[in-house]
């Protein structure tokens, strides 16, 4: 079964120096019907203004990624961790017992626009830890790259979950394929350009929940980028 979630459905946030979609409920944004799907918690779109970003602040119990679409992303934690990420870029922070951060976009005229998704882990109270690799457009394009994963495979991040993320780039007509074992949950989100999903039709920003099926046919309609989670289901 495939539902589809429309990008103008989600929730939206416009803070002045941040503008934000929702695609689950998310601080001032509540929707009942979309509290996550499986351990996928979070997943906003953000664009933040030039010289401006997120001040210092607290987590717990998270797994934090961090994907640059545009601009720039500096980070700092109470880990002692400090750089920046760009397009191309895959940052993750398991927030574990407790960790404090921030993230700023220093650039004077260019906004950062960049997704924050939060994945439930499946054991708390660890030491936070941070990681951060680089994938290449050319290994994305015509595939679905492994950028994270429970044990690290293939140079992808090292999350706290039985879940793995895939990124990919399509140009049109191009097609991917994807397996979902059994009782598995697949998450879609086309960050940009138009495709199908077993014949469903997503343009930008759209999403599609995945359940009871086993194989995806991922075809491009324009040019296109997506994530794809393959998710265990909430128990």
């Amino acid at each position: 079964m495939i539902t589809l979630r429309r990008s103008q459905e989600r929730g939206y946030a416009d803070h002045g120096w941040l503008k934000s979609f929702h695609s689950f409920s998310f601080a001032d944004y509540y929707d009942p019907a979309h509290m996550g799907f499986g351990p996928l918690r979070v997943i906003n779109e953000d664009r933040v203004a030039p010289g401006t970003g997120f001040g210092t602040h607290g987590h717990r119990d998270m797994e934090i990624i961090s994907y640059v679409l545009a601009g720039e992303l500096a980070h700092k934690d109470s880990m002692g961790n400090g750089s920046v990420i760009r397009p191309g870029d895959v940052q993750r922070m398991s927030a574990g017992s407790g960790v404090r951060h921030s993230e700023y976009n220093h650039a004077p005229d260019r906004e950062t626009h960049f997704l924050q998704i939060w994945i439930e882990p499946n054991v708390t109270g660890i030491p936070p830890g941070y990681e951060e690799k680089r994938f290449g457009d050319a290994d994305r394009q015509g595939r679905l790259l492994l950028i994270a994963s429970p044990d690290g495979a293939g140079g992808s991040v090292r999350i706290h979950q039985d879940a793995r993320l895939y990124a990919s780039r399509l140009a049109a007509g191009q097609t991917v394929t994807a397996e979902l074992a059994d009782g598995r949950l697949g998450y879609l989100h086309l960050v940009r350009g138009s495709a199908t999903v077993n014949g469903q039709r997503l343009a930008g920003g759209d999403a599609a929940k995945i359940s009871d099926e086993t194989r995806l046919a991922i075809v491009a309609a324009d040019d296109a980028e997506l994530l794809l989670f393959d998710l265990p289901p909430r128990h």
